[in-house]
C-alpha cells in the first residue's frame, strides 16, 4: 500500500470534517474520480488505508494519484447533486458512467413565450420551457409530435411574437396547419388555451384533453356555430383514435416511474417505466459502463443522481427495485416532488417485477450487440446472480458430483451449464486417484481432488473459467472444494454447495445457509445442474464397474494379455460382443489367429466356429459395429 504523494499528504492533513465532494487527478491535472462525503476527511484518508485495497479498479487509480481537490458543501444532499455535475462535466475514467448520456431527444414546449412553440430538442436548459422525455423509442417521439401537429394548430415559426409580427399569414394557415396568430388571427388566451391541452396530451392524459374539447364542442353548438363544433368534433375523432396506440399497458391507477435495473459484470442496465393516469406510456433506459466492483445500490445512486434528479417530468411515486445507502439524500433532494417506495408484494411489485425484465432484455440486447455471447441467459440466472449477490452474472456454472459404489471405483463428474442450459460438449469424468479404496470412501478428499485436477487443467490449457462453481454436499464438500480453489489461487471464484435434504444452500465465508422458496427459478437452476451432475457421475460409475468386470473375464483367459484385451474391447466394446464376434473377426486383431481366436470364444463358452461363420452365440443383428468409437480410457480422462 503506497503512501500518498506530497501534495495529497498536506492535503489530507487539512481536510475539513464536513459535507462535501472531492477529486483525485493525476500528474497531468486529468480528474480521475469524482466522491462525495458526508465527512470529508475520514473518506478521502480511507483511501490510503486498507478499506479500499479489496478493489482492483480503486488500487489502480491511487497509484496514479498525484492531488487532490475538495469542494464544501452545506449538506450531503448538496453534495450529491454537485458531485452528479461534475462527473457529467469531467467524465472521470473511473467514475460509473452512462451511456449515451446526451444522445436521447426531448419534445419541448417553449412555455416562456407568449406564444409557445412545440419542437425536438437534445439540449436540457432551465429557461421555463416544458420538457417532455427522454424518448429512447425516437419513432415514439415522432408519433406524439405528429399527433400535436395533426390535432393542435401550434405554429411552427421562429417569430419572437408579439415584438415581431409578419404582414402575411405563412402556408400554414391555408392549409389549415395554424390559425395565424401572428396577424391576429388567434387571440392569446385562445392561443394558450391550446398550448394547455399540447401540454396534458404529451403528460399522458389524452382523455382530458378529449373532456375539454368535447366541452367545447357542446359550447360551440348551443351558440349555433356549428363551423367550430365540427371542428372540435374532427379533434375528438382523432383523438379517441389515436388514445389506444399510445397506452402499452393499463395498471394500476396514479402517476409513478418504475425503475428496473440489471447487471453483468461491468455493465450495467437502468430502464424506467412511465405510468401516467394509471397507463404505461413509455420505457426509458440507459447502459452504465465501469460498474465492476462497485455495489449495486451505488451505480443506482449515480444513475439518480445525474439522470433522475434533473429529468424535467417527474412522477409524484417512484419505486425503486432495493434500497440503497444515499435514499434518505434523494428523499432530501426531491423533497415533495416525489415519494420513493420499495414494494414487496401486490401490483407495485409486479411493476417492479415488470420494469427488471425490461432491464434484463435489453442488458441481454447489449451483450448480443457486443458479441460477448451467442445466446440470449434464461431468467432462473439472473435471478440465481440476484439471490447469490454476484456482480457478475453466473451466465457459465459448472457443478461438481462424486459416487461410489461399495468403497470402489470413486469417480467425479463435472458439468457445464452456458445460460442456464446444458453445454455437454463441456461435461468430463474422471477418476479418483488418490483415495485409498482400502480405506474406504473418503468423499471430502475426492471432491478435493476433482476441484483441484479440473481447474489445474484449465488453468493449464488458458481455458476460461465459469462464472459460479456449484457442489453438489454440504458445509464439508464445500470447504474441501474451497481448499483446493485456494490452493490455486482461485478463492475469489463464487462458490456454493447446495445440500440434497432441505435443498439448502451454503456461501463460502457464510455460516447460515440461504433457504430459497420451493418454486424459484434460480433453486430450480441449480437442482437442475446438481441432478445433471448426479447422472453423469453415476453412469461413469457403473460404466469403469462394467469395464472392471470385463477386464477380470478377459485376464482370466490364458493368452490373453492387456494388450490382447485392451484390443478387443477397443474393436468390440463389451464382453457380450467379444462372444458375438467370429472367428474371422477376432483373427483380424493384431496379436491374435485363428487358432488363438478359436480358444478364445471356445474359453468364453461359446461353441468353436469354423472361419467366416458365426458362432453359436452370434446375433448378427445385434451386434456391434467394429468400427464404432471406442470408449474413452479412464487414465486419459482429465
Amino acid at each position: 500500500m503506497p503512501d500518498a504523494p506530497d501534495r495529497v499528504a498536506t492535503a489530507l492533513a487539512h481536510l475539513p470534517d464536513t459535507p462535501g465532494v472531492y477529486l483525485w487527478k493525476d500528474a497531468t491535472g486529468t480528474v480521475l474520480y469524482v466522491g462525495k462525503a458526508k465527512r470529508l476527511r475520514p473518506r478521502v484518508r480511507s483511501y490510503f488505508a486498507s478499506d479500499h485495497w479489496d478493489n482492483p479498479k480503486t488500487r489502480t487509480m491511487v497509484a496514479q494519484v498525484a492531488d487532490l481537490e475538495t469542494i464544501v458543501v452545506p449538506t450531503e444532499a448538496h453534495a450529491l447533486i454537485l458531485e452528479a455535475n461534475l462527473i457529467k462535466e469531467h467524465r472521470p475514467r473511473y467514475n460509473v458512467m452512462l451511456r449515451d448520456d446526451k444522445s436521447y431527444p426531448y419534445i419541448k414546449v417553449t412555455l416562456n413565450e407568449p406564444y409557445p412553440r412545440v419542437f425536438v430538442t437534445r439540449k436540457v436548459v432551465s429557461d421555463g420551457g416544458r420538457y417532455f422525455g427522454p424518448y429512447t423509442d425516437v419513432a415514439a417521439m415522432r408519433r406524439a409530435l405528429d399527433v400535436v401537429k395533426r390535432i393542435f394548430t401550434v405554429r411552427s415559426c421562429r417569430y419572437d411574437m408579439p415584438r415581431e409580427m409578419p404582414e402575411r399569414a405563412c402556408l400554414d394557415y391555408h392549409i389549415g396547419r395554424c390559425k395565424a396568430p401572428c396577424i391576429g388571427a388567434q387571440s392569446r388566451a385562445d392561443y394558450q388555451l391550446m398550448i394547455d391541452e399540447v401540454v396534458t396530451f404529451l403528460d399522458g392524459r389524452p382523455d382530458e384533453v378529449v373532456r375539454r374539447v368535447r366541452s367545447r364542442m357542446e359550447q360551440a353548438s348551443e351558440a349555433l356555430d356549428f363551423e367550430r363544433a365540427a371542428e372540435y368534433r374532427d379533434a375528438i375523432a382523432k383523438l379517441q383514435w389515436l388514445e389506444e396506440p399510445t397506452v402499452v399497458l393499463e395498471v394500476e391507477g396514479g402517476d409513478r416511474d418504475v425503475v428496473g435495473y440489471a447487471r453483468d459484470g461491468e455493465d450495467a442496465v437502468v430502464t424506467v417505466l412511465r405510468i401516467r393516469g394509471g397507463k404505461l406510456l413509455a420505457r426509458d433506459h440507459r447502459f452504465l459502463e465501469g460498474v465492476e466492483g462497485e455495489a449495486d445500490g451505488a451505480v443506482l445512486s449515480m444513475y439518480l443522481a445525474s439522470t433522475y434528479l434533473n429529468a424535467p417530468a417527474r412522477a409524484r411515486e417512484l419505486l425503486l427495485p432495493f434500497d440503497f445507502e444515499d435514499r434518505p439524500l434523494f428523499e432530501e433532494a426531491l423533497g415533495e416532488a416525489a415519494q420513493l417506495r420499495l414494494p414487496q408484494r401486490g401490483p407495485k411489485r409486479e411493476l417492479l417485477d415488470l420494469a427488471e425484465q425490461n432491464a434484463r432484455h435489453l442488458l441481454e440486447d447489449f451483450k448480443l450487440a457486443e458479441q460477448e455471447t451467442d445466446q440470449r441467459a434464461a431468467d432462473p440466472v439472473y435471478e440465481l446472480g440476484q439471490v447469490l449477490g454476484l456482480e457478475k452474472l453466473p451466465r457459465s456454472l459448472v457443478c461438481f458430483d462424486n459416487s461410489t459404489a461399495q468403497g470402489k471405483d470413486s469417480v467425479g463428474s463435472i458439468v457445464w451449464f452456458e445460460n442456464g442450459r446444458p453445454r455437454r460438449a463441456e461435461y468430463r469424468t474422471m477418476k479418483v486417484k488418490t483415495v485409498d479404496e482400502a480405506d474406504g470412501p473418503d468423499d471430502f478428499q475426492s471432491m478435493r481432488e476433482v476441484v483441484g485436477r479440473y481447474f489445474r487443467r484449465r488453468l493449464d490449457e488458458q481455458k476460461p473459467l465459469p462464472d459460479l462453481v456449484v457442489i453438489d454436499g454440504g458445509k464439508g464438500q464445500l470447504s474441501a472444494a474451497d481448499e483446493a480453489l485456494t490452493a490455486l489461487g482461485l478463492q475469489t471464484l463464487p462458490l456454493v454447495s447446495l445440500a440434497k435434504r432441505e435443498e439448502e444452500v451454503f456461501l463460502r465465508g457464510r455460516s447460515e445457509s440461504l433457504k430459497l422458496p420451493r418454486r424459484s427459478p434460480a433453486l430450480r437452476l441449480l437442482q437442475q445442474a446438481r441432478d445433471e451432475a448426479h447422472r453423469t457421475a453415476v453412469g461413469y460409475n457403473r460404466k469403469r464397474r462394467t469395464m472392471r468386470t470385463v477386464t477380470s473375464e478377459l485376464l482370466k483367459i490364458p493368452g490373453v494379455g492387456p494388450m490382447k484385451r485392451r484390443a478387443l474391447l477397443t474393436a468390440f466394446g463389451s464382453l457380450q460382443g467379444v462372444k458375438d464376434a467370429t472367428v474371422e473377426q477376432i483373427a483380424a486383431l493384431d496379436g491374435f489367429s485363428v487358432s488363438s481366436a478359436q480358444k478364445l470364444l471356445h474359453a468364453l463358452g461359446v461353441a468353436s466356429a469354423t472361419p467366416g461363420e458365426p458362432s453359436a452365440a452370434s446375433t448378427p443383428v445385434d451386434a456391434p459395429d467394429s468400427t464404432a468409437p471406442s470408449t474413452q480410457d479412464p487414465e486419459n480422462a482429465p
